[in-house]
């Protein structure tokens, strides 16, 4: 276990562009618009030639209890109550204020281990700026610029020296047996709340507000026995309402967690349909390839007239997806997530499965002699044989001839007999079609002396005949 340090203080005062300059990255969404980090986000910090400690960013405390500056002062203190050392990041062009009084009381009352931080130094008198907070009475301060990486080695040497070697902070792991599973959908169709039911723990701010998640945020876990990364994205709504620069970035962190992750699940609200948004958020998965489970979400809120009429619509609406399973659950209340998981595990095993490439000709060639392609222009493609590309999604190559001929429903025929044979469930199927080159186009036979006169006594005594 990595240790722990947690990065605290009001908002704007740049903690997650120190948390990115840290660790290295861009995982932390920055803007000068106060109040964008809401939920805990971890990553590691690797200085080198010295031992690693894992880091949290933590959105800002504003004094306030309610809503979501509540939720969110909330997510502060429980990531600074579980730290082995807290950073309090203090502005150092504002000096300090009333706010940072505050925290610092907070701070001394839960007794939590401290090295003060006064961020945006640059071009300031240093000295001037770390003694406006002397009145602290903390000895241990450091004066950064986060923005220009300025201070940060200093930093990092201070941290080393308070921090245990073994603490309580984990790092993201790469044990490819680990399940990597996104939440994706709508704002407010309850996504937050699926994961912290999920974790057994308010890990994630949610709240009926739409768009309170903005940051794309992962985090490992264990159930019955199994690996899992879930995933927790931000709302993705119509490209015409999005105006704002921060929910811009949000959108580019949840189709980068889709690309990432092994298997998306895409919450629908059960009480408003299927809308067209629902579908462009499946189109997203689609587009990306991956395994897709539909989680209907307040399913339990539902009269039995209204779950009927719900039933249609996804019959009706999701056509285009019929082969990913469609689970009725309830976030709120944890119902129907053991059928959720099961559906999870039936998409992972169909997405990563290898077939051998005997096994895929076998399978062409049944299909081929089943129903063979229609005649187009007086020829008939040829499917000659196939062979696996990849996996998540599966996708196969068939080799052949005119195989331009074929039309999109017998491409639609393949993809569903093959889903069929080999029990694929709950992920897209791709085929690629090569058509094989004749090995003498554009060759010409030139011929040699002794073959042009034999060619030449043949026409005369073709002619002598006539």
């Amino acid at each position: 276990m990595l240790p722990l340090v947690a990065l605290v203080g009001r908002p704007n005062v740049g903690k997650s562009t120190l948390f990115n300059a840290l660790t290295r990255s861009r995982d932390a969404l920055v803007h000068d618009q106060p109040g964008v980090t809401r939920d805990r986000h971890y990553g590691v910090c690797r200085p080198e030639g010295q031992r690693p400690f894992a880091v949290v960013d933590t959105g800002g405390i504003a004094g306030e209890d309610e809503g979501l500056a509540g939720a969110t002062a909330r997510q502060a203190r429980a990531a600074a109550e579980e730290a082995d050392l807290v950073l309090f990041v203090v502005d150092g062009r504002e000096g300090a204020s009333a706010l940072d009084d505050e925290i610092l009381a907070w701070l001394r009352k839960a007794a939590r281990p401290t090295l003060l931080v006064v961020n945006k130094t640059d071009g300031l008198d240093v000295q001037a700026a770390v003694n406006e907070f002397a009145r602290y009475g903390i000895a241990d301060r450091v004066a950064v610029s986060s923005a220009h990486r300025q201070g940060i080695d200093t930093l990092i040497d201070e941290v080393l020296e308070r921090v245990p070697e073994e603490g309580a902070g984990t790092e993201l792991d790469t044990d490819p047996d680990r399940i990597r599973v996104a939440f994706i959908g709508r704002p407010n169709v309850g996504k937050s709340t699926l994961v912290n039911r999920v974790l057994g723990e308010e890990r994630m701010i949610a709240s009926e507000v739409p768009g309170t998640t903005r940051d794309s945020v992962s985090i490992d876990m264990e159930r019955d026995g199994r690996l899992y990364r879930l995933i927790d994205t931000a709302g993705l709504r119509r490209k015409a309402r999005v105006d704002e620069a921060v929910e811009k970035f949000s959108i580019v962190k949840t189709l980068q967690a889709i690309e990432h992750c092994q298997v998306a699940v895409v919450l629908i609200d059960a009480s408003e349909g299927v809308t067209d948004q629902d579908a462009s958020v499946l189109g997203y998965a689609l587009d990306a390839g991956r395994a897709l489970v539909v989680a209907v979400n307040k399913w339990d809120g539902l009269t039995d007239y209204q779950r009927q009429q719900a039933e249609a619509m996804l019959e009706r609406k999701l056509g285009f997806v019929e082969w990913a399973e469609a689970v009725r659950i309830s976030a709120k209340h944890g119902s129907g997530l053991r059928e959720l998981f099961r559906a999870v595990h039936r998409a992972h095993a169909s997405a990563t499965t290898e077939i051998g490439t005997s096994e895929v000709t076998r399978a062409l060639e049944i299909a081929y002699e089943t129903n063979p392609p229609p005649v187009v222009r007086g020829h008939v493609a040829k499917l000659r044989f196939a062979h696996p590309a990849g996996t998540n999604p599966p996708t196969f190559v068939v080799h052949g001839t005119r195989l331009r001929t074929l039309s999109d429903t017998y491409k639609r025929y393949l993809e569903n007999f093959f889903r069929k044979r080999f029990k694929l469930v709950g992920t897209p199927v791709r085929f690629v079609f090569k058509e094989g080159t004749n090995p003498y186009e554009g060759r010409k036979n030139v011929l040699n002396e002794r073959q042009i006169a034999k060619k030449r006594r043949l026409i005369r005594h073709v002619k002598r005949g006539k």
